[in-house]
């Protein structure tokens, strides 16, 4: 086959491996926390939200930890607010540094991240 479908096989693995690995981060958080972590995919639009909700007393919790989206199929960490970093378990699960941009940094210090820089 044409290497288009490869590539789309890709993206849909890429989306799969996010997935997971913000599933995996959630049942670890909902052990740990008090309130529930909450996955917030938008497939056509390529963005993975985990959030954290619940109540802490009478204060609401409604906390974003971890914002990725796919952009030209680059991994755009857009933010990681969590301790043991999102980008991290990324790795670990085999997606490459050159897949991943950490667009929390501006781009002149994304240079020395060894990941992406766009």
């Amino acid at each position: 086959s044409n290497g288009g479908n490869r590539q789309m096989d890709t993206l849909i693995k890429l989306d799969q491996v996010i997935e997971s690995v913000l599933q995996q981060t959630a049942d670890t958080l909902s052990v740990h926390e008090n309130g529930n972590s909450q996955i917030i995919i938008d497939a056509d639009r390529k963005n993975f939200v985990l959030i954290m909700l619940g109540w802490e007393g009478h204060r609401r919790i409604h906390d974003c930890l971890v914002h990725i989206q796919m952009i030209d199929d680059k991994i755009w960490i857009q933010h990681d607010g969590i301790e043991d970093s999102i980008t991290e378990n990324l790795e670990a699960a085999g997606i490459p540094k050159n897949q991943i941009v950490l667009a929390f940094y501006p781009e002149h210090v994304r240079v020395h991240t060894g990941y992406a820089i766009a």
